[in-house]
């Protein structure tokens, strides 16, 4: 048995005892009536979180839900370090908590974007205005019509570096830059959505900094960390969180031939312990990767997307104006197929969009909008239920056993949460 769960299954050890491995932040959770609910409710959701992480994929779980603003959960349960799967019985285990800091991977693509939408808020930028227009360089090889909205909708033709780049470039901004600057794009007219899987990030940060004169993690340190009152919320870790930060563990039996190409052209990488060696690099967790590496807890990044609910507002504090919000998350083009991620998929100008009768947000939940980060991560808001969640896990699973009970805890979610009645569609909401 311990050969099939350490060696093929590649599962962590699930304790007897579920409630000495679970944190419950009974502070800020409120009583489900006061949002319409009920305790069975959440007992439902919770009861399919632990469901999850018995699976054995997800060493740690964290998970932040607000219904009609208010926190209904805010939970974590398993370790953040020290139970993967190739760590010794005896190792030094650390809980994993609600406020422990974890790598979005591309959910950070949503928040980046948002940045992007606040830049033409404050007049710097116009999203339509092709990437060449701030920075000349990137027109080479026929890319002087691309725009920053081709870019920030995925259609931008330059999905992928070229396939024999070290994974070591990503750490260096200014070398992936001229990788990019001298890409040749698969198409230069916005005519097919091609997820950007890393690349589209490396355009924002550099419009970012062209038009700032800063980094972007000055940026949203200026117009997001710190009036949002976050700790964490940076891209790549400060100096002084690092042991903070929960690690990735690849877990799940490995994948084959065709799963290793699809990941491959998604990703860059087909080889799953890579991915996780890259997760894990101390180069990685450190530079600022605008599309991968933002770092944040579960409450944190539910209290983003349920600022994006409130049009733009956090308490008192105005972050960005309901018209951009109404901006971010407005329909472009249609229903596709992704060529990269050979799904149909809903996009706006940088966020995925749910879909009716079930869509990647979970049952009719066509005004969603949010974004995955390395296919388990989940933050996303759903203004029909006055919904803001943010599901962090640190299990790097593919295809595996877990695919079951993690598609119960988004219909769960969906489900157990009333749709509210008489809304005007989110978008003219906040126009």
């Amino acid at each position: 048995m311990e050969l099939l769960r350490k060696h093929l299954l590649h599962l962590c050890r699930v304790p007897r005892d579920l409630d000495s491995v679970t944190c419950i932040d009974s502070k800020q959770e409120v009583d489900p009536r006061e949002v319409g609910m009920r305790q069975a409710d959440v007992d439902a959701i919770w009861g399919n979180i632990i469901k999850l992480y018995k699976s054995g994929v997800h060493p740690g779980i964290s998970i932040s839900i607000r219904r009609q603003g208010k926190v209904l959960m805010s939970r974590a349960i398993g370790h953040a370090t020290g139970n993967g799967p190739d760590d010794a019985r005896d190792a030094d285990k650390v809980l994993m908590r609600p406020d422990t800091p974890v790598c979005l991977y591309s959910t950070s693509k949503g928040i980046t974007a948002m940045l992007m939408h606040m830049l033409a808020e404050d007049g710097l930028i116009n999203i339509m205005d092709p990437v060449a227009f701030y920075a000349s360089e990137f027109a080479r090889n026929g890319k002087d019509n691309i725009t920053i909205h081709q870019i920030l909708s995925h259609r931008g033709g330059i999905p992928g570096l070229p396939t024999d780049t070290p994974l070591e470039v990503l750490w260096d901004e200014d070398q992936t830059w001229e990788l990019l600057c001298d890409a040749q794009p698969i198409i230069n007219d916005g005519s097919k959505l091609a997820y950007h899987a890393i690349t589209g990030g490396f355009v924002l940060e550099r419009i970012v900094r062209q038009v700032t004169g800063d980094t972007l993690n000055a940026y949203i340190d200026k117009k997001i960390r710190q009036p949002m009152g976050m700790t964490y919320f940076t891209y790549g870790i400060e100096e002084q969180h690092v042991e903070k930060l929960a690690p990735t563990y690849a877990t799940g039996p490995r994948p084959g031939p065709l799963l290793r190409a699809f990941l491959k052209r998604a990703l860059g990488t087909g080889d799953i312990t890579q991915l996780e060696s890259m997760c894990n690099d101390p180069r990685f967790q450190q530079a600022i990767i605008p599309a991968a590496n933002l770092v944040a807890t579960a409450e944190e990044t539910a209290n983003f997307f349920q600022m994006m609910l409130n049009g733009g507002k956090w308490g008192r504090r105005r972050i960005c104006s309901p018209a951009t919000v109404a901006r971010a998350v407005q329909e472009f083009g249609s229903r596709t197929l992704d060529k990269t991620l050979l799904i149909p998929m809903r996009y706006s100008a940088g966020l995925m969009l749910g879909d009716a009768p079930f869509g990647i947000w979970g049952p009719n939940s066509s005004q969603a909008f949010g974004h995955l980060g390395l296919v388990n991560k989940f933050a996303w808001a759903d203004p029909e239920r006055q919904l803001s969640v943010s599901l962090l896990t640190t299990g790097l699973p593919v295809l595996s056993h877990h695919v079951v009970p993690l598609v119960n805890v988004m219909r769960t979610i969906g489900n157990s949460t009333p749709r509210l009645e008489n809304q005007v569609p989110f978008a003219l909401s906040m126009a």
